[in-house]
């Protein structure tokens, strides 16, 4: 069995620590390799920031079209190897094949969109603020950087920080899930031949006393986190009070509104996908669907027979749409708040509990699952199930959703379905979330746009992505000159 490694120093080394965790296969239960974890890897941080720091110093004053060079290597090496990086995905993360391709193209667009960093990152001039007097603002960068990765993405979230990070000049200290940290073992061993001088990068597995060890070490400027609310939480404050920079995405409970203009075959496809895509395992999962004035019950129809012909099994297989969750507690956490659910109150319409799929009866597998008249105070409409369940909601009118809507502790994505001009432009202005739809079913921004949030589905200024993660990754600093003309004419 393979135990995995660090990358510090530009070498692959052992950790320090002496135990290990599985990685699994969650459609099989086939440990993959055992991760290092426990209190040792805090010395394995601490070996990969003195490395980094010791890179700063020369990384730092590499002119920036020299810097994103590399970048430029590492999209084509990924390009070259994306099958393997998509079968290594699925395989400890579950996902479908389709859904791992998608994903590495997602990165490769922020590796593309960082190489713009030279034309991101330039200064700004104003001459003659007073007579002979220039202002001008530059950005530099801040030092050795970090970032825990969750599970869910592990061949995109990396990417939302990593590149921006280096090409600003900052050296990068990366966490992966231990869940999944095989997909981002590859990607460093590409990254290994993209000719980066050694401590730029690093990799440092462990749970949590790897995440306490990075959050507490004096000598990383800023921290990059995704995961849930809680955790984002606890991040933002131990990195905040030890005088981090901190950007902590959280945890969603994404609604999704549906006029009765809005087409409904179209309609039905794009929010299945958007619910039952990555069985449910994204922050901008729909979750919530709330039909306004559906008093026929043809869009809970339309919905319910999209997602009963919904095909659920083994990723790497062909056809299959929808892989399996993360985990057996995840499973088991996810059929807890559906019968929560039906004890509140609520009928389901589609269960996708006790799923077993043949040849893979050890997977952690749930089928597509619909449930309505949940009550509005009920926990299923408060949590973040992180699961593939819809929730139906019905209301009068698009003032009901939106008041709905804005009452949500979360802020990540709302989206609604209409052919109504005027109706999407009011809910665009008012819903309460970081990321709108208008007919689109996940609103994930492109890599030259950040990654927004609201309320707790964020904490911090700047997100990931696009000129915020330029903002984030550099300082910036003022200078006012004055070149007197005595002063010249003596040198």
């Amino acid at each position: 069995m393979e135990l995995l490694k660090n990358y510090i120093g530009g070498k692959w080394l052992d950790s320090r620590e002496a135990a290990f965790s599985s990685v699994v296969n969650p459609a099989t239960q086939e440990i993959l390799g055992r991760v290092p974890v426990g209190p040792g890897t805090s010395t394995d941080v601490d070996e990969a920031v003195k490395a980094a720091q010791v890179a700063f110093k020369e990384w730092s004053q590499i002119p920036v079209m020299q810097r994103v060079q590399p970048l430029y290597k590492l999209k084509q090496l990924i390009e070259d190897n994306l099958d393997d990086l998509a079968n290594t995905i699925t395989l400890e993360c579950g996902k479908t094949k389709v859904e791992s391709l998608g994903e590495l193209q997602r990165a490769i667009e922020n590796i593309e969109a960082a190489c713009a960093t030279p034309l991101l990152i330039q200064s700004e001039f104003s001459e003659n603020i007073a007579r002979g007097v220039d202002e001008f603002m530059i950005r530099q960068p801040l030092g050795v950087c970090a970032c825990i990765a969750p599970f869910n993405f592990p061949g995109m979230i990396p990417f939302w920080f990593l590149p921006y990070a280096i090409a600003c000049g900052n050296t990068f200290v990366l966490k992966p899930s231990e869940k999944v940290p095989l997909t981002m073992m590859k990607v460093f061993s590409l990254i290994e031949k993209i000719g980066l001088p050694a401590g730029v990068v690093s990799l440092v597995h462990g749970g949590k006393e790897t995440v306490d060890a990075l959050l507490d070490h004096p000598d990383i400027k800023a921290i990059s986190f995704v995961g849930s609310t809680a955790i984002a939480k606890y991040v933002y404050s131990r990195g905040a009070a030890n005088g981090k920079r901190v950007q902590a995405q959280g945890g969603a409970k994404n609604p999704v509104v549906i006029l009765p203009d809005a087409d409904l075959e179209v309609t039905s496809k794009v929010i299945a996908d958007s619910v039952y895509g990555c069985a449910g395992q994204r922050c901008l999962a729909a979750s919530t669907i709330i039909s306004v004035g559906d008093e026929k019950g043809e869009i809970k129809d339309a919905l319910y027979e999209t997602a009963k012909q919904r095909t659920t099994g083994f990723g790497l297989l062909p056809d299959v749409e929808m892989g399996p969750v993360i985990s057996r507690e995840s499973k088991k956490r996810i059929e807890s708040l559906i019968q929560q659910g039906i004890q509140e109150g609520g009928q389901v319409l589609l269960d996708g509990r006790n799923t077993q799929i043949s040849g893979f009866e050890k997977g952690n597998f749930l089928r597509p699952t619909i449930l309505e008249n949940i009550p509005l105070n009920g926990e299923l409409i408060k949590t973040e199930i992180f699961g593939p369940v819809m929730t139906l909601l019905s209301m009068k009118t698009v003032e009901d959703a939106l008041a709905f809507i804005n009452g949500n502790r979360y802020g990540n994505m709302a989206c609604i379905f209409t052919t109504s001009g005027a109706s999407a432009r009011k809910f665009r202005s008012e819903a309460n979330a970081g990321n709108i739809g208008v007919n689109i079913g996940v609103a994930a921004p492109m890599a030259q746009f950040p990654f927004s949030g609201w309320n707790e589905s964020f904490f911090g200024d700047l997100h990931g992505q696009g000129r915020h993660a330029i903002e984030f990754f550099t300082q910036t600093k003022i200078v006012i000159e004055r070149w007197p003309k005595e002063w010249s004419r003596k040198f």
